[in-house]
């Protein structure tokens, strides 16, 4: 995995980070950005992030990975076809901001079953209300979440937030990893 890692830090530092006032998510105001999508849809970008949280998933007996959209539809889609090409396919889902208002009235779309135990993934993660949103999701379906991991953790209440519902939050990179 180092080799893998080294060279998606790479990617992370030279496409996804940039600096100047921006307003997160959460609402809180930052002096620089890490805009992952910039990775995650980039053909390298997204067999690495693939690659790596595979890595991570093994042993840990995941039925499923998933995270809400839009931070989590390219490395779900990237870790569906990396695993079936590795010839173990792992179903992804994604857990929508708001049930759909027609049709089925869906929250989680892809392949998700009630029982399964899952990962939860995303981009970055700050407060990790996003994270929870499809923690609740989730346990909702009566899935069990064996783990939480993001690429980058900006190191501001994910990770503690993410312990008090009983979880560990897991990331490829910290953010002083990308030295920000």
């Amino acid at each position: 995995m180092g080799d893998k890692r080294k060279r998606l830090l790479e990617l992370v530092k030279e496409s996804a980070l940039s600096t100047g006032e921006i307003t997160l998510s959460s609402g809180k105001k930052s002096g620089y950005y890490i805009d992952c999508r910039r990775i995650t849809l980039d053909p390298e970008g997204a067999y690495l992030v693939a690659e790596i949280l595979l890595d991570m998933f093994r042993g840990a007996g995941i039925d499923a990975a998933g995270g809400l959209t839009l931070g989590a539809d390219p490395i779900c889609g990237a870790l569906a076809a990396v695993s079936f090409l590795e010839g173990d396919p792992l179903p992804t889902f994604i857990v929508r901001k708001t049930p759909k208002k027609h049709g089925t009235r869906k929250a989680i779309e892809g392949s998700l079953k009630a029982g399964s135990r899952v990962a939860v993934v995303d981009d970055v993660a700050t407060s990790g209300n996003s994270l929870m949103h499809v923690i609740d999701a989730v346990e909702n379906m009566d899935c069990e979440v064996s783990k939480v991991v993001v690429i980058v953790d900006r190191g501001e209440g994910a990770k503690k937030n993410i312990a008090g519902r009983g979880y560990r939050l897991e990331s490829i990179f910290s953010r002083w990893e990308l030295g920000v």
